[in-house]
């Protein structure tokens, strides 16, 4: 008799045990998806709900409203349609194309979910519908709509721009774009996809814009990875097939090589042979430590930012496969969003903050509901790390592939890259930059697809958005 009580008692305890685990769970999954399941289109309460509720406003960082309801209870955009195509993809429409805009993600806020009891009754009492809160935005409407003109006419592509220091996203760009306002079939049927918001939904190679990982990831294994000599012949044999560089014409016979060179010369001038051979050098697993450290391959779960996984390939790779991920093709893949992380943490002695785009959410009569702050993501290298790379990526855009986006007096730093696409004759033209001064804690990535080079394409379009940003008290 004893030993069964003793065996109930067990059973008892392991129970609890199951029980308080599985409230922990519970309570873990609703701050971590609590938003993303509320704001699901599959969420029938919360339809329903909102025909009894007037949704609050959203605004920019600089109070323009982007989204309100007028006087008949529609949902209205901005005044300027040049704003509302720019914003469109961060905000969202009333109709819910965009996944995860601001319209529907943070639908717990602006349709007043977040309301206290007494706020709820006194509504209640003066018999007026309820009022959601306000959202207001980290992201800039003026540096949007300005950001959105630079991409050359009908190319698809992508822009982030943050401030390294906090997360905040203050660009969000993605193009096509369409008007929220007017919703046409055109916009429907467009196979370009214009209500795909590429800035963190496109995976992409990201061409020698990874090479910032491969060069970390030298520089953290091999004690004499700066000092190293490397020998690029232009033709890098690798099993039956060759890695190249930009320029190189097998069959017309024409070679680029860069004969010996260093690290730091080799990432100047973007040197594939020279990036393929440091990858076979560290070994599958030791550039996947390194990837992985930067992020790729986690589950991104930031708190208002909805963003598709990067990811590096998986293992029991070719040695033909390893060396093009170190430099940046392969089966890699990466968000403009995220990349453009990956050059924040550079500028930021090897810390990753996490992205944001809601600065604050208001009550109805104007109090302070929340209100975001900075947090650190991981710390993807190691100061000394990130301060040698910040050196190479200064070259780059002094002396190397990224003249382009060069300001005299201002100290930009950027990593060009042009990423080979199978089913296009072109390659995405990328870059990846920061500006290194600290009054200035600003990030970009750009990504321009079917576009040609990085240096020529999307190196200058980062030049006019930092100086726009400078010349507008940024």
């Amino acid at each position: 008799m004893k030993q069964v009580k003793n065996n109930i008692k067990r059973v008892c305890i392991f129970l609890c045990a199951l029980f308080a685990l599985l409230a922990v769970y519970g309570g873990y999954s609703i701050t971590v998806n609590g938003n993303r399941w509320f704001s699901s289109g599959s969420n029938t309460f919360v339809r329903n709900k909102k025909k009894d509720v007037i949704a609050g406003s959203i605004l920019d960082r600089n109070g323009q409203v982007l989204a309100q309801n007028d006087a008949e209870n529609n949902r209205i955009y901005h005044a300027d349609a040049a704003v509302r195509r720019a914003m469109v993809h961060v905000v969202g429409d009333s109709q819910g194309n965009v996944n995860n805009g601001a319209e529907s993600f943070m639908a717990s806020a602006l349709y007043g979910f977040q309301m206290s009891m007494p706020e709820r009754i006194a509504f209640f009492f003066q018999g007026q519908k309820r009022v959601g809160d306000t959202v207001q935005l980290t992201l800039d409407s003026r540096l949007s709509a300005y950001a959105s003109t630079l991409f050359p006419s009908g190319k698809a592509g992508a822009m982030v721009v943050m401030n390294y220091k906090t997360g905040e996203v203050l660009a969000e760009i993605s193009l096509p774009q369409y008007d929220p306002q007017q919703i046409t079939a055109q916009a429907k049927s467009d196979p370009k996809k214009p209500f795909y918001n590429r800035a963190v939904q496109g995976l992409y190679a990201p061409g020698s814009t990874f090479k910032i990982v491969t060069a970390a990831s030298a520089l953290e294994n091999f004690t004499d990875a700066a000092t190293r000599a490397y020998q690029c012949s232009g033709l890098l044999q690798v099993g039956e097939r060759y890695v190249t560089d930009a320029g190189t014409d097998m069959a017309a016979g024409k070679i680029t090589s860069h004969g010996q060179l260093t690290l730091l010369r080799a990432f100047q001038v973007s040197c594939n042979n020279t990036f393929a051979q440091i990858a076979l050098n560290l070994g599958d697993q030791k550039l996947k430590k390194t990837a992985e450290n930067f992020g790729f391959n986690d589950n991104f779960l930031f708190r208002d930012v909805v963003v598709e996984n990067s990811q590096y390939p998986a293992q029991n790779r070719t040695e033909r496969e390893i060396a093009w991920t170190g430099v940046g093709q392969s089966e890699l893949t990466a968000t403009p969003l995220h990349m453009c992380m990956v050059a924040a943490a550079v500028a930021n002695e090897g810390v990753m903050m996490e992205p944001y785009t809601v600065l604050r959410t208001l009550s109805f009569s104007g109090s302070l509901r929340t209100q975001a702050e900075p947090r650190v993501y991981r710390t993807a290298m190691q100061p000394q790390t990130a301060l040698t790379l910040k050196s190479y990526m200064r070259t780059v855009v002094t002396s190397g592939t990224g003249t382009g986006a060069n300001i005299p007096g201002v100290q930009v730093c950027g990593k060009t890259g042009s990423a080979e696409v199978d089913t296009q004759e072109n390659t995405n033209a990328w870059f990846v930059g920061f500006i290194d001064e600290e009054a200035h804690p600003y990030a970009v990535s750009i990504v321009v697809e079917d576009a040609g080079g990085g240096g020529s394409v999307a190196a200058p379009m980062a030049r006019q958005v930092f100086q726009w940003m400078l010349n507008n008290g940024y």
